[in-house]
């Protein structure tokens, strides 16, 4: 089955180069695009979309607002965030208006693609320029405890390739340790953090701003 998408992008040229990269994909397809904030509420009930491409930089209304009415009316409907920006308050903001992924336009086609396959098997998925922006702030930050002493450096590890939407067998594979091994590694981290989804864990490590890296 074919992922349907609409495209919310008010830069003309960029909108008709995503729509023509997304069909360049067997598995997915562009139902309808647009620039403008208004239409888009009527084109998700027209075409009943899986996803939706979401620009943050809407001149109209804000791509976070919109995103915000969307998934309130429709929490069905997937959004894939796209933004130049990969500063924390943008990627908070997005993620609090109920996007499952935020990918910035500098990353390249293939990250793209893996972010709207992830987002559709119910991941939550940041880019890794999103990722790391996030795993280099909270060392600079001054006067808040360290939720990361809780976890040892090997569950920082798998927590980082979790909250990027990689499977407990993918992660394995990178760390050299069993896919079994993985999971309890993910059991213990929700169980440490008191946390029950991947999309719990990004919105914890996005919020306190804190290092996944060793």
């Amino acid at each position: 089955m074919q992922t349907r998408i609409i495209v919310v992008e008010d830069h003309p040229m960029f909108r008709a180069a995503l729509c023509q990269l997304i069909h360049s994909q067997p598995d997915m397809v562009v139902v309808a695009q647009t620039g403008v904030a208004s239409d888009v509420l009527g084109l998700v009930h027209l075409h009943a979309p899986h996803l939706v491409c979401m620009d943050i930089g809407l001149q109209s209304m804000s791509g976070t607002d919109l995103t915000r009415l969307l998934t309130t009316a429709l929490p069905h409907i997937k959004v894939l965030a796209l933004s130049t920006h990969s500063d924390q308050l943008h990627v908070l903001d997005m993620l609090g208006a109920g996007a499952r992924g935020y990918v910035t336009k500098g990353e390249d086609s293939e990250e793209f693609f893996r972010a709207i396959r992830s987002v559709m098997l119910g991941n939550t998925y940041l880019c890794p320029d999103v990722a790391n922006m996030l795993a280099l702030n909270l060392v600079h930050k001054q006067g808040v405890s360290k939720p990361q002493t809780m976890l040892s450096a090997r569950e920082r590890q798998v927590l980082k390739l979790v909250t990027q939407g990689q499977k407990s067998g993918l992660i394995g594979q990178q760390l050299q340790i069993a896919e079994a091994t993985v999971e309890v590694h993910r059991r213990n981290i929700m169980r440490k953090l008191n946390l029950h989804s991947v999309a719990e864990l990004t919105r914890y490590v996005v919020s306190n701003e804190w290092s996944c890296t060793t």
